[in-house]
């Protein structure tokens, strides 16, 4: 479906992309992940036709994203992280507006517009000015503005920030609705649950490269180094480190072992022989977050 092939993009001195190959398939969910400034929203634009000016191609459908934009650009509906809306319209007028600019217009457009407000939860809504409307509501409707002509690619960039839980659930089936239907969505997020929820295959960018790639299964079996988590009272590290490498997790600790089920048993013959009932004892497996981390590293990134 998505060829991305070596491309790469300079803004003056600084190296946003570095010769990122990847392929999308058809009808997936495949998630881009990375920390602040990785190079994620170039790519995304890049591939929307928003930026024009890179090195390398993308191959969408046997079209290339050079040599063919307009054809490209007729099959992608992109949402981009910042709302695009007129609040001085109705969410409505908002819809019909950004279908006119997709080249609808008529019986048509009206008829779309109707059902993208029921799609996205706001049919009773659809007269009222947007600027009456809650966070999650903009976002929805933002949403909505993308997939007027039922593009077969939805780019969606960081589409739930600062949303209630229910318009995050609302977002969530919408994007499994375009799926059933056989559309493609390139989705990205700091929320590494929602992407291990939504998400099939999985890019991770890092300093504008791609430092992993995979399906979600692939992944987490690759970077399967199975721990222990502990969390209770008069839990230190001089009672853990006896039994491996100490981490600290939320409320407790991973342990970290190349035989987890021999350490479990040493650790709690010393918790019976000093009396301590831990609240939590378990087996745990990485998850994305975790090879987020090991990837990426811990230091805060804030551009």
């Amino acid at each position: 479906m998505i060829e991305v092939g070596n491309v790469s993009k300079r803004y003056d001195s600084i190296q946003a992309l570095e010769g990122i190959q990847l392929t999308i398939q058809k009808g997936s969910c495949f998630g881009l992940v990375g920390p602040n400034g990785a190079g994620k929203s170039t790519l995304m634009k890049i591939l929307s036709g928003v930026l024009q000016d890179f090195e390398g191609d993308i191959i969408v459908n046997d079209h290339s994203v050079l040599k063919d934009r307009k054809k490209v650009k007729r099959m992608i509906g992109y949402i981009p992280q910042d709302i695009c809306l007129e609040e001085s319209l109705s969410a409505k007028d908002n819809l019909t507006y950004f279908g006119s600019l997709y080249g609808l217009k008529g019986k048509i457009l009206q008829t779309r517009a109707e059902e993208i407000l029921e799609q996205i939860g706001l049919k009773d809504r659809g007269k009222d000015k947007v600027i009456t409307f809650s966070g999650g509501m903009k976002r929805r409707l933002n949403i909505g503005c993308a997939l007027l002509h039922n593009p077969s690619i939805v780019i969606m960039d960081e589409p739930t920030v600062g949303i209630d839980p229910q318009s995050r659930n609302s977002i969530f089936s919408i994007i499994n609705q375009l799926k059933s239907k056989g559309s493609t969505i390139i989705y990205s997020s700091h929320y590494m649950e929602e992407v291990e929820q939504l998400c099939d295959g999985i890019g991770l960018i890092d300093k504008g490269t791609l430092v992993e790639c995979g399906t979600m299964d692939e992944l987490l079996q690759k970077y399967n180094k199975p721990s222990l988590f502990i969390s209770g009272d008069r839990l230190d590290d001089e009672l853990l480190s006896k039994h491996g490498r100490v981490e600290s997790k939320g409320s407790g600790f991973l342990l970290d072992s190349d035989e987890p089920l021999e350490t479990l048993q040493g650790l709690i013959a010393d918790l019976r022989n000093l009396k301590i009932e831990p609240r939590r004892l378990e087996l745990y497996h990485p998850r994305l977050e975790d090879i987020f981390f090991n990837l990426t590293g811990t230091q805060l990134r804030d551009s």
